[in-house]
């Protein structure tokens, strides 16, 4: 499967600050395309066996991990040059996720919004942003907003989604 066209748009925001961390990999496109862009990645997922012939790659850090079990992720405070997330919502990661970005780091988050209901799964409100929430993350971290989309997108199915690109200003820490 191609990356995200939102993803592959902010990619060269992306610096040399430290690794991309991408979060609920699945079957690694976004890990397969900043490795290609010559970044390291750590992929997190709770299932690895899609990305499983990533583990010789030693730029590549997989890291099996159920992201909603309450536990810290196993990666350093303000240590990643870029947080991608696509297709993935649990609320009580946000925080974490820009806690973890280094300065000049680039939040790049893409997933399903209110509205979708009408286009299919996900339906439950639960996995599903409401509107601004992503713009509330940026505020609430003092991150520079780059981009940000609430709009229904027919590619690669009809969905609504809200997505955003975020930077950490260079010197600033997360709240």
């Amino acid at each position: 499967m191609n990356p995200s066209a939102w993803v592959v748009r902010f990619t060269p925001l992306v610096g040399d600050a430290g690794p991309v961390l991408d979060v609920a990999c699945g079957g690694g496109r976004h890990t397969r395309w900043f490795r290609a862009q010559g970044h390291s990645v750590i992929a997190v997922d709770r299932d690895l066996s899609a990305v499983g012939d990533l583990a010789d790659d030693p730029d590549v850090d997989l890291v099996e991990l159920d992201l909603e079990a309450g536990v810290p992720l196993p990666v350093s405070s303000a240590s990643c040059a870029a947080v991608v997330v696509t297709n993935y919502l649990w609320r009580p990661l946000l925080d974490e996720l820009v806690r973890v970005l280094a300065p000049g780091g680039v939040l790049v988050y893409e997933t399903f919004a209110v509205g979708n209901e009408r286009y299919g799964r996900p339906t439950n409100p639960d996995h599903l942003l409401r509107r601004g929430e992503l713009l509330d993350v940026a505020r609430k971290h003092d991150l520079e907003v780059v981009a940000y989309e609430d709009v229904v997108v027919d590619e690669p199915r009809p969905a609504a989604v809200q997505r955003i690109a975020a930077t950490r200003g260079a010197g600033r820490l997360s709240r």
